[in-house]
């Protein structure tokens, strides 16, 4: 399942996939998640200058990005006007959006954004196999330096590993990193999968960690050893609201994050996930930044995390 095929189970192209989605059929059967919280508050903690926001979408509009016929999902818009707003509120000057399933692998939606940001965002877009050279060669220069495999049930589920394994491989030639988003449980299954691949990989969302299991919990501690072991490993402090078993404020999921910082410093990954697709519960932004502090308390860390690790990863100048 290739999230940037809008949840194929086969990794198919994107335009394969949509066709196969019955006309005027999509708006009965998809459900619609809920938008953002309207009003961000401005975060206590300040962020240092050039923060990078990691982990981050652009939904619409849909008259002129489309959504996939066959989204797993409809979500409310949430265009790059917005998306600005946000930022400036809570003080992030970088960021990499990450093209969500609902577009397919229409990647117009990011590479758009990127053309207008002054070399402030980079991207992660969704492609299939069945992309020629020179389409990837074009995201490329558009400022694209991943892609997405989402691994989840609700995504389409796991894919032909033969297309994956093709697709990374291509991508790997540009340079490009890999993104994974995994169910809750299933690291340890796709660890020798990940240390095989020929090219960095990120594993979103702390691996989907639950707080609920504790720290000792198998699937987390099969986390930290693939970090700790593999140099190509990268992890992403996002969906602490996610993981929560609390709610807010979510402080039941810091120790989480605070555990992938300390055993990894170099190869953590900030960021807020806006507009929170399919979470249980809406997190404020300004929130989500007030946490960092719980979580990485030294200021050189921090600036590890916030700055100097995605401008590494994702080659900002």
């Amino acid at each position: 399942m290739l999230a940037a095929v809008a949840g194929s189970t086969a990794f198919a192209s994107g335009a394969k996939a949509q066709a196969s989605q019955p006309a005027g059929t999509a708006a009965k059967t998809i459900p619609t998640i809920d938008p953002p919280d309207p009003n961000p508050r401005v975060p206590d903690f300040k962020l240092p200058a050039k923060s990078c926001d990691t982990h981050t979408h652009i939904f619409g509009p849909a008259s002129r990005y489309p959504f996939a016929p066959n989204r797993p999902y409809n979500p409310p818009e949430a265009p790059l006007e917005a998306f600005r707003a946000l930022h400036e509120k809570i003080g992030v000057e970088r960021c990499v959006i990450v093209n969500a399933t609902v577009h397919g692998t229409d990647n117009r939606v990011v590479t758009d954004a990127i053309a207008q940001s002054g070399g402030a965002y980079k991207g992660i877009a969704n492609v299939s196999d069945e992309m020629s050279d020179e389409e990837l060669e074009a995201l490329d220069k558009g400022g694209i330096r991943g892609c997405r495999f989402a691994f989840l049930k609700r995504l389409g589920g796991v894919g032909d590993m033969n297309k994956f394994n093709r697709i990374v491989h291509r991508v790997a030639e540009l340079g490009w990193h890999v993104d994974v988003y995994f169910e809750p449980g299933t690291i340890g299954e796709f660890a020798s999968t990940l240390t095989a691949l020929p090219t960095p990989y990120v594993i979103d969302h702390m691996g989907t960690v639950l707080a609920a299991k504790g720290l000792d919990d198998p699937s987390f501690r099969a986390l930290l050893d693939l970090q700790a072991k593999d140099e190509k490993c990268w992890v992403k402090i996002t969906g602490l609201e996610r993981a929560s078993a609390a709610g807010k404020p979510f402080h039941d999921a810091t120790v989480f994050a605070k555990r992938l910082i300390e055993n990894a410093p170099d190869r953590v990954l900030w960021g807020t996930d806006w507009p929170h697709p399919n979470v249980k519960i809406m997190p404020n932004d300004g929130e989500i930044v007030d946490l960092i502090p719980l979580y990485a308390r030294d200021p050189a860390i921090r600036h590890k995390l916030l700055v100097e690790n995605p401008a590494r990863l994702f080659s900002f100048t």
